[in-house]
């Protein structure tokens, strides 16, 4: 019966002590509810902010989920010193945990860090033919952590932004256009001046080669087997690769039809007979020999 009286009076003890902790659980839910709500009030403006105007998308995703989170995190802080935590305490709670998940995500970090530099500074953005870290493609996505590229295979490469912000990036697509430099090379013994008029006709007759600047076409090398020339010009990025596939096949075809030859490496090749080689060395050791003897 002791027992029974004790634990009955624990339990009256506790259920007191609820009651009066009551109104400050339900007003910490309370705070909870209205806060979500809010946070989704406010977030949802933004993005209506960020609708009216042409915002590149992924600088709008990263700010709408900086928002969110940030907001979350101050309204957890605010339920639980409604709680009755001490918020100097839960500080240095957070602050503890916050160092140990930095320590143990160090690389995720670093991709995190990288991804809000690429955000910011915006070296490329989405649709744009890159070449980082050995890969080129097209940028399909870029999150907090990684970029993704679609390669010229179709293929679907991931790379971190911490490895990708340290390194050399090449935009081909910064600046609208792109400059092309084609090599031709014809025999020492063709017409140079006719080579260089076939050529330069070539690149006129394209619509697509832009009129400034102004195309070239120089002798750019007395190479070991052929007189090489550069045939540079620029053209829009939507029109580069299929100006630059027709005008090699096309190049290479005029200049054959006005006589140039397509030179190729060669090399002299010089026989001997073994058996004559034999033969005179052993008629010069006797001589020598002779000789000595004298």
């Amino acid at each position: 019966m002791d027992k029974l009286n004790d634990w009955g009076a624990i339990a009256k003890e506790y259920a007191e002590k609820f009651i009066d902790y009551l109104p400050t659980l339900i007003g910490a839910i309370v705070l909870l509810i209205v806060g979500l709500w809010v946070i989704g009030i406010i977030v949802k403006y933004v993005d209506k902010l960020f609708q009216k105007k042409d915002y590149d998308k992924t600088l709008e995703v990263f700010t709408l989920n900086a928002i969110r989170w940030g907001l979350r995190i101050i309204l957890f802080v605010l339920v639980i010193t409604q709680l009755g935590v001490e918020s100097a305490s839960l500080v240095a709670a957070i602050g503890a945990a916050g160092l140990a998940i930095g320590l143990a995500m160090q690389g995720s970090l670093s991709n995190l860090a990288g991804g809000v530099l690429i955000i910011v500074l915006k070296p490329f953005k989405v649709g744009d033919w890159i070449e980082a870290q050995g890969i080129s493609g097209t940028v399909v996505e870029v999150t907090l952590f990684y970029t993704k590229l679609d390669t010229f295979g179709n293929q679907r490469a991931v790379i971190p932004n911490g490895e990708l912000s340290n390194d050399n990036i090449i935009n081909y697509s910064y600046n609208g256009t792109r400059k092309e430099n084609l090599s031709f090379g014809i025999s020492y013994d063709d017409d140079l001046k006719k080579a260089k008029e076939v050529l330069r006709n070539l690149v006129e007759e394209q619509e697509d080669v832009l009129k400034d600047p102004a195309p070239q076409i120089i002798v750019s090398e007395l190479g070991a087997d052929s007189v090489n020339f550069s045939v540079r010009y620029f053209a829009e990025n939507s029109k580069f690769w299929d100006l630059h596939w027709y005008m090699i096949e096309e190049g290479k075809i005029r200049l054959e039809e006005a006589g140039m030859t397509i030179p190729y490496p060669q090399r002299d090749v010089y026989l001997y007979d073994q058996t004559k080689m034999n033969g005179t060395i052993e008629k010069r050791s006797k001589n020598n020999g002779a000789n000595s003897a004298d």
